[in-house]
């Protein structure tokens, strides 16, 4: 995708949530085949490049949204571009609002039955003529993957969110992505389903507008300790390669040669 940022081993579109939206419209209406988005944030620098097929999928997706704030800094700080977090679950739910306006036809494969039923059942709720024809909770056997796909097929969804969580969620789209005849947006939407039944609950406004949701979530739920430990480190190779880049940049201006002098100047 044009305006596709590289931040040290992963990549990130330069979107505003108005603009991811615009690109939904027209995967959906313009689309032949299935298009995938993938959120991007400092973890996914250090967990995805460990498997390689998974990261030429992050590579060849169509939309990576800045899902995390940490990417947006260092997108800012590295390419001087101006974006700002498109959250993974609110993008979710702006699709929701657009497909229940132009009739666009969703599938859930995710979660456990309970929450996929609920959040099924608010999204309804929530957005009138929201069209769901069809979901799947996340514990379905690998025996009867085949069946799965055939009856996201023969419900002629057109959007198909995955609630399986990284990486098993990517993984799925990758194995799975030629199988899907109707299907022409695909979202990785993680945890979204359990936000949305308030199993879990997001960051009260303030945080989210200070960007510190992370840190809501991170008190908490102390278990995401282990998965964040990580951003330090992703805070200081952004460091380092700014300032490779700064130097860089000073040798080249040394390099320079110098400018004739003026004339009739001494």
């Amino acid at each position: 995708m044009k305006g596709r940022l590289g931040i040290l081993d992963i990549w990130v579109d330069a979107v505003t949530m108005d603009q991811a939206l615009e690109k939904v419209v027209e995967f959906v209406e313009e689309g032949d085949r299935p298009r995938v988005v993938f959120a991007v944030n400092p973890e996914k620098n250090f967990s995805v490049p460990r498997n390689p097929a998974l990261h030429q999928a992050f590579r060849n997706a169509d939309l990576l949204i800045p899902d995390g704030i940490g990417v947006v800094l260092a997108a800012r700080l590295l390419h001087r571009a101006r974006l700002s977090r498109v959250p993974g679950v609110e993008l979710m739910q702006e699709i929701c609002r657009l497909a229940s306006a132009r009739e666009y036809r969703l599938f859930i494969y995710g979660a456990s039955e309970e929450v996929s039923r609920g959040a099924a059942e608010i999204l309804e709720q929530r957005y009138p003529g929201l069209r769901i024809v069809g979901r799947a909770n996340g514990f379905v056997p690998q025996e009867r993957m085949p069946e799965l796909v055939g009856e996201i097929n023969a419900s002629g969804a057109q959007i198909l969110f995955l609630a399986l969580g990284s990486p098993r969620q990517e993984q799925w789209y990758v194995a799975h992505q030629s199988e899907l005849t109707t299907v022409r947006l695909c979202q990785g939407i993680g945890g979204s389903l359990d936000t949305i039944t308030g199993r879990v609950k997001r960051a009260p406004s303030r945080f989210c507008r200070l960007n510190l949701e992370w840190f809501y979530r991170l008190v908490k739920e102390p278990s995401r300790l282990k998965r964040q430990r990580v951003l330090p480190l992703f805070v200081l190779q952004v460091l380092g390669v700014k300032l490779r880049l700064m130097l860089r940049a000073e040798r080249l201006l040394l390099r320079r040669p110098a400018g004739k002098p003026r004339l009739g100047a001494p």
